[in-house]
């Protein structure tokens, strides 16, 4: 048995739909296919179409594109979360984000075809599946408007506040994109902030 998978699965299910039952959950558990990452393999590539939604067991991935020649960051995910570049996987048409390991670790791909005919059958995978997408958006939406209409120093406080792990773990270079601002920027806003 693979506990190591019912512990993620469980875990990432309480953040998004703590109702769903034992049963939901074994099913979850029996298309969940595991792949250990090594740091800095790209785990979905630019012009790839996306067939499932990664879960993160152990490790810390970013999902990334490139704009004007320049790397940016789009996203930060580590246990518990669930990667997904909505747009390729929704319209199965080639992404131009990828997926990068930030640390070596394992990852459960939950295959998205298996997914939605298992929404089909069960209310409970339905909802889970539902609250999935809702919670992408919703962050997706967040990220938009903090770049939108706050300060580099709030958006900064903000990410230590919601996401201390970034902080702790991801380097600072991709921290700075990720908060559309320069390393430099990102020093004067670090040092100004403790």
């Amino acid at each position: 048995m693979d506990t190591l998978l019912k512990e993620t699965i469980n875990e990432t299910v309480n953040r998004r739909y703590p109702e769903l039952d034992t049963e939901n959950r074994k099913l979850l558990e029996g298309i969940a296919v595991r792949k250990e990452m090594e740091k800095g393999e790209i785990l979905l590539k630019e012009g790839q179409v996306s067939h499932d939604f990664i879960v993160v067991a152990k490790g810390m991935v970013r999902q990334f594109y490139y704009k004007n020649g320049k790397d940016v960051t789009e996203h930060f995910s580590y246990e518990g979360d669930i990667v997904i570049c909505i747009e390729s996987i929704m319209k199965q048409e080639p992404t131009r984000l990828m997926v990068e390991a930030l640390e070596a670790g394992t990852v459960y791909m939950l295959p998205a075809d298996k997914m939605l005919k298992l929404s089909r059958a069960s209310w409970g995978i339905n909802m889970f599946y539902r609250k999935m997408l809702e919670f992408s958006l919703i962050v997706s939406q967040v990220k938009a408007d903090s770049w939108r209409f706050e300060t580099a120093k709030e958006r900064y406080l903000h990410l230590m506040k919601t996401q201390p792990e970034v902080i702790r773990r991801a380097p600072l270079a991709y921290i700075a994109t990720y908060l559309l601002m320069t390393p430099e920027t990102l020093s004067r806003v670090r040092a100004g902030a403790l």
